[in-house]
């Protein structure tokens, strides 16, 4: 979170990015996102964001998920669930971008099915709107593969998160789509999937519960760079980014 802060509004310039599109759920020490955090990562240069299985976690997020134009809910959480299922904002170059984001059902939480979900929400978004993002939010694979397959050709980028580790996949898939099974975390890599190694193999190897504490050495900012073209909304080029984080003075 504080790198993402610190190093993204030099980062837009630098990399000349027209919109920037964020998974925050795991923002508030690892689990969930705060309405002050929301509020920097906006001030920060991110255009929107995306969440997952830990959205509910921070009940002040709530009234934010309910009125918020720049934050989306799981596509296929319950109708009643707060939250938009998608929504859109106009990145610098002027072109309208829909974002919505899927949770997979694999070794997840009961949820509807992800599938159905993207198809009302495609056809929700209006055809003027021809670039269009998906966060797959899934632990397996091949659940993020399936989804990015049934999605080509009909988003601009199909991109998974959650495991927290990025996948050498980097693609446009055979209709257009730029995919990634997962785009990594940007937080510590000195770490089991952002937490302390000695906390979490303490428990593995006790089963003694212990508080997991966030990590906080070999910090870096993992993501993907995608070239779009607005005229018919497929991605024209790919590209795994990660970039370290120096430390503090």
């Amino acid at each position: 979170m504080q790198a993402v802060v610190r190093l993204l509004p030099e980062l837009r310039g630098e990399l000349r990015l027209d919109a920037v599109v964020a998974n925050a759920e795991n923002a508030a020490d690892g689990s969930g996102l705060t309405v002050a955090q929301y509020k920097r990562l906006l001030a920060a240069g991110v255009d929107c964001i995306t969440m997952g299985d830990h959205i509910y976690r921070r009940s002040e997020l709530v009234p934010t998920l309910q009125k918020g134009r720049r934050i989306v809910k799981p596509a296929n959480y319950p109708a009643d669930a707060p939250g938009c299922t998608w929504t859109t904002f106009r990145a610098a170059c002027g072109t309208e971008v829909a974002v919505f984001s899927l949770l997979g059902r694999v070794f997840m939480r009961p949820v509807d099915c992800p599938f159905a979900a993207a198809d009302r929400v495609l056809a929700e978004i209006p055809d003027s709107v021809r670039v269009r993002f998906c966060d797959i939010h899934a632990e397996a694979t091949s659940d993020k593969q399936l989804l990015g397959r049934h999605l080509d050709g009909r988003v601009a980028v199909a991109v998974g998160t959650h495991t927290h580790v990025p996948t050498a996949d980097a693609r446009i898939l055979p209709r257009g789509t730029a995919y990634q099974t997962d785009a990594g975390m940007s937080g510590p890599y000195e770490s089991i999937i952002g937490r302390s190694i000695s906390r979490v193999t303490q428990t593995t190897l006790t089963f003694e519960p212990t508080h997991f504490y966030v990590a906080t050495e070999d910090v870096r900012l993992c993501g993907i760079l995608v070239e779009i073209d607005t005229e018919t909304g497929l991605a024209r080029r790919i590209e795994r980014f990660e970039r370290p984080v120096p430390k503090s003075p």
